[in-house]
């Protein structure tokens, strides 16, 4: 069993990004649609089965899963 890693980086650009816009983890759960306890061990570096399978594959070729923006047409085109 894998320890969950609070410092990973995608559990710290969501605590960062969530706390920067003054959301609470409730609000944020309620606005995503995903459950909170999602948010919670999200934040909390929860290993996940499938990211952590997608990890592996990518760090053979040297390359993790990391926070990207996306462009303003990607953004519009998902209705944002």
């Amino acid at each position: 069993m894998e320890d969950w890693n609070r410092n990973n980086p995608i559990a710290q650009f969501i605590r960062k990004r969530r706390k920067a816009l003054n959301l609470t983890q409730v609000e944020l759960s309620d606005t995503t649609g995903v459950g909170l306890r999602f948010v919670r061990e999200l934040e909390q570096g929860k290993p996940n089965l499938m990211t952590d399978k997608i990890n592996q594959v990518l760090l053979f070729f040297g390359h993790e899963l990391t926070p990207t923006p996306i462009s303003d047409e990607t953004r519009r085109n998902l209705g944002g």
